[in-house]
C-alpha cells in the first residue's frame, strides 16, 4: 500500500473513532440524556462506556500511528519554526 493511501485510511480510521468517541462521550452525561428524553432502557449505559473506552483506546492507536506516518514532515515543520525564531530579536 502506497504512503497516500495509508496516511488517507489511518485519517479516515482517526476521524471515524473520534466521532464515535465523542458521541458516546456526550451520551454518558446522564444530565444530556434527561434532557434529550432518552433513557437507559434506549441507550444501555454499559455499552455506550464501552464503546466510549474502546473507541478511545482506538483513538490513541491511531493517534500515534498517524505521527509515526507523518514524523518526517513534524520534524522538518518544527525544525524550520525554531530556526525562524532564532533569527528575531
Amino acid at each position: 500500500m502506497d504512503s497516500v493511501k495509508l496516511n488517507w485510511l489511518v485519517d479516515l480510521l482517526l476521524g471515524i473513532t473520534f466521532f464515535i468517541c465523542f458521541v458516546t462521550g456526550l451520551l454518558k452525561y446522564t444530565v444530556l440524556l434527561q434532557l434529550t428524553g432518552l433513557s437507559n432502557i434506549i441507550l444501555p449505559a454499559a455499552l455506550i462506556s464501552n464503546l466510549h473506552d474502546w473507541s478511545g483506546i482506538l483513538l490513541g492507536l491511531f493517534v500515534f500511528v498517524h505521527l509515526l506516518l507523518n514524523r518526517r514532515w513534524i520534524i522538518s515543520t518544527t525544525k524550520k519554526i525554531l530556526a525562524g525564531s532564532r533569527k528575531e530579536p
